[in-house]
């Protein structure tokens, strides 16, 4: 794909927002050529168009079929899925904040907050939260089904990857609901943002407040510690 994807309008807006960019921020894409992956090229050029607007971002590109080690390592089980990391003295921080499908439309929002959220190295979320997400000792799995015409989903999203940041339990992963249909079938999700914990352990319908999301994990896990 030759022809760019973003304007000048909204570059120069992204440059704005990166004003706030403190430190360094790796984005790993994961594509392939194999399978049928209607917008792996699409993201890979958005990615790029991105990351050319600052120096502090830079991207390593991996294929899902020939760069296994680095695919078992971020645990990428579908694409196009994009990880943002931190760096800290040259040597990435995989907070387990990931997009899974093409971050367009409103989830446009969602990446470009990612990246000064990772920047920053701070989540943004309340002590309270903060401390309730202290004492989560087991693996927390947050996927959150969008549509690129949700203007609510990244709310729902942001709220994710800020709990991923915070706590080195928990993973959450933006899910494009139409690119994964399949997925989206098998957990029943009809209406966006939704967001499943753990693989239906538990579940979130809509964008909610973090105190209300962070019961619902503990909720799960206890549920999971009952079975």
């Amino acid at each position: 794909m030759t022809s760019e994807l973003l304007d000048e309008k909204i570059k120069g807006q992204v440059k704005e927002f990166f004003g706030e960019l403190k430190n360094p921020v790796k984005v790993i894409f994961f594509g392939s050529n194999l399978q049928n992956c209607e917008y792996c090229n699409e993201t890979s050029s958005l990615l790029n168009e991105i990351v050319d607007l600052s120096e502090l971002i830079s991207i390593e590109e991996f294929d899902y079929e020939n760069d296994q080690e680095m695919v078992d390592k971020y645990a990428i089980d579908k694409v196009p899925m994009t990880v943002i990391a931190g760096m800290k003295n040259e040597k990435i921080i995989d907070y387990g904040i990931r997009l899974s499908g093409i971050p367009a439309g409103h989830e446009f929002t969602t990446l470009i907050n990612d990246l000064v959220m990772v920047s920053k190295q701070e989540s943004g979320l309340s002590a309270s939260v903060k401390d309730q997400l202290s004492k989560i000792t087991e693996t927390v799995n947050l996927q959150v089904f969008v549509t690129p015409t949700c203007p609510y989903c990244p709310q729902a999203v942001i709220l994710a990857h800020q709990m991923a940041m915070e706590s080195e339990f928990v993973t959450g992963e933006m899910v494009e609901a139409m690119e994964f249909a399949e997925l989206s079938n098998q957990f029943n999700v009809s209406g966006v943002p939704h967001t499943i914990i753990n693989s239906g352990s538990g579940e979130v319908v809509g964008a909610v407040p973090e105190s209300i999301l962070i019961n619902e994990i503990e909720k799960a896990l206890t549920l999971e510690i009952k079975r």
